[in-house]
């Protein structure tokens, strides 16, 4: 049977806004403490946190076939169900992401740049914590301890609302966090679940001014612009993955060949997926021809511009609403280009901002892709699937920001910290 919420009453909807106010003035409460932990105790309760999670690993797979099976019965979409799945595997993946996290610099407190002013004055600008974060997603059981470790290793309290197709996993996790925290005297109100379905619990967290002070939203297209529709506190986000790699007139074919299939073929329903390619006219009979048999293999629909149809077999003539469309799919928009300035004018104009690269053996070639091109991650000769928190070096990702305002690209700890100048001065007055 069917899991449905129930209809929101004029009581619940009280009570769902009463919880939402109370957790975010518990999490405003732990944040004014969290920010002058030592980053010695806030690693402690990230490495109890993985520890936690490969002692629970038994506890943590029964919860999540619950949610499978339940996902299963409500016909939810075979790949959120694929992200919703809990293997041993991924469960140590998690594990390990956490203990990375717990390995790097401490960003809190951080000296960003100093200086001495001809007046004597002395100037540090320096990494403090955001203050509350609100983290809202759907199925994937690892943003739950990704996001818990981030904001934890950046002084950061968090609360974290998941999909209700989580609910039994995330109940495990929430609870092997909580006894972690408590293990190194953190108290677990720094990082809070919320437990009620309701969406208007999500409306409630994404108004909360004065008590979040950011919210970052991960999932589908529809998720986001809802939460950004709903928010009067501020949002960090990308809307999509638009991804573009453009194969240049001087590209290796056989590492064309590869990165295209590659990126487009290797995890296709990911935002860093490859949608669409653009081959200079110069390339095309060598690449397209190869391109299209090693897309067939794979069971992968081309849809093209007209002048490479005779290239590409079983390619079907794209239309205008192919080009800047995030499939999320074995499908790809192929389209030839008359030069690299008419790569990157499509690009700018069709990409959503996320990651777009180039294939080439010209180094003038790059740098110019890599200078107008306004994307957050730009890649040179590499798939755009390496675009990522985790292969960043960032142990793990809050999200992916197209914004250009305070983080941009996969977010990692450092990202989740604001500064404040402190001046120094010795009886300086102005006059």
């Amino acid at each position: 049977m069917s899991r449905v919420s129930p209809a929101t009453t004029p009581d619940n909807l009280h009570a769902v806004r009463e919880l939402m106010t109370t957790m975010g003035q518990k999490a405003r409460r732990v944040a004014r403490s969290l920010a002058s932990t030592t980053g010695g105790v806030r690693n402690a309760a990230l490495l109890a946190m993985a520890n936690g999670l490969e002692a629970a690993k038994a506890d943590i797979l029964a919860a999540n076939a619950q949610d499978v099976k339940q996902a299963q019965l409500d016909a939810i979409a075979p790949a959120m169900i694929s992200r919703l799945t809990l293997t041993e595997k991924k469960i140590a993946a998690m594990a390990t992401c956490v203990r990375e996290v717990a390995g790097q610099v401490d960003p809190v407190g951080q000296t960003m740049e100093a200086y001495d002013r001809p007046n004597g004055l002395r100037v540090e600008k320096r990494r403090v914590p955001i203050g509350v974060v609100g983290i809202i997603y759907e199925s994937r059981p690892n943003v739950t301890t990704d996001a818990a470790a981030l904001c934890l290793k950046s002084g950061n309290a968090c609360i974290l609302r998941g999909g209700k197709e989580v609910v039994n996993t995330n109940r495990v996790l929430g609870s092997i966090i909580s006894q972690a925290l408590e293990s190194v005297g953190i108290s677990p109100d720094a990082v809070q679940l919320v437990a009620t379905t309701d969406r208007n619990a999500v409306t409630a967290l994404v108004q909360a001014e004065g008590l979040v002070d950011v919210v970052i939203p991960r999932g589908g297209e529809s998720l986001i612009r809802a939460v950004v529709e709903q928010a009067t506190v501020p949002v960090i986000k990308h809307y999509k993955g638009v991804c573009h790699i453009y194969i240049d007139r001087d590209a290796d074919a056989d590492m064309a060949v590869k990165v295209a299939v590659s990126a487009k073929v290797d995890g296709y329903m990911v935002c860093n997926a490859a949608e669409c390619l653009l081959v200079h006219k110069d390339m095309a009979g060598q690449v397209l021809p190869r391109l299209a048999m090693e897309f067939r293999k794979a069971g992968v629909q081309m849809r093209s511009d007209s002048r490479s149809l005779g290239l590409l077999q079983n390619a079907k003539l794209a239309t205008d609403a192919d080009w800047g469309q995030e499939y999320l799919d074995l499908i790809v928009a192929i389209r030839q280009v008359n030069s690299i300035d008419e790569a990157i004018a499509f690009i700018n104009q069709y990409g959503s901002g996320h990651t777009d690269a180039i294939i080439t053996r010209g180094i003038t070639a790059a740098n110019k892709f890599v200078m107008e091109v306004d994307s957050a991650s730009v890649m040179i000769n590499a798939s755009t699937r390496w675009a990522d928190g985790y292969e960043y070096g960032l142990g793990a990702e809050i999200g992916i920001s197209t914004d250009k305002i305070h983080a941009r690209g996969p977010m990692g700890a450092a990202d989740l910290c604001t500064y404040k100048f402190i001046v120094t001065g010795a009886g300086h007055i102005r006059q």
